[in-house]
């Protein structure tokens, strides 16, 4: 064996290793809550030592740092390719499925993201990250209603493509504080689309 086959070898062996870290500590973390967990109840979860933990992350900070980006951008890719499925004529109720069945799909991913927005509130650069995820998120959402203009005319009083993205996202925090509390996927994402319907047409499905 050569050592760039080495080298390839190692370095996949550390990205697996990495991986199985995150996986574990996003269980423990929705289990638990991130202020509760420490680095030996994640290298158990894991089934590792704390030195594989200490050879892919400093800190416990910098694992659920590591953790939420993955899952933020895991996320904002699947709405955006959840957007991308209709030709220009923008099918509002359709849509609507889609980016709810993304959304919601993941009550733990909810948990995780709210230790994450307190941590966040108390750091000005750990909020700089859910600033960013929530405008990917928001400008995914935006570029769709961008591209359906013409096709689909938006309500007037969203005040534009931007103003219904903001509209969405906002919906979606104040349906997912009530699943955090009851769990019930099923009543939040039909009332999520319930609402999202209602906000992006006249109500009854059919785009203003």
């Amino acid at each position: 064996m050569t050592a760039e086959d080495m080298a390839r070898r190692v370095t996949r062996r550390r990205a697996r290793t990495r991986a199985n870290l995150l996986d574990a500590a996003f269980a423990v973390f929705a289990a638990k809550g991130f202020g509760r967990v420490s680095i030996e109840e994640v290298c158990e979860a894991a089934g590792y030592s704390r030195g594989a933990f200490y050879s892919n992350f400093a800190t416990l900070d910098e694992l659920f740092f590591a953790l939420y980006r993955e899952r933020a951008d895991l996320i904002a890719s699947q709405v955006a390719e959840a957007l991308a499925q209709d030709g220009p004529d923008l099918d509002v109720p359709a849509s609507v499925d889609r980016v709810t069945e993304v959304l919601l799909l993941d009550v733990d991913w909810l948990l995780v993201k709210t230790d994450f927005l307190v941590h966040a509130a108390r750091d000005p650069a750990v909020a700089q990250a859910l600033l960013d995820h929530r405008t990917r998120l928001r400008e995914a959402i935006a570029d769709r209603l961008f591209r359906a203009r013409g096709h689909t005319e938006l309500p007037a009083v969203l005040g534009g493509v931007d103003g219904a993205a903001r509209a969405v996202v906002a919906a979606y925090d104040g349906v997912t504080t009530q699943l955090l509390l009851d769990k019930d996927v099923d009543a939040a994402r039909t009332w999520l689309g319930q609402l999202l319907t209602a906000l992006l047409t006249d109500g009854s499905g059919t785009p203003v």
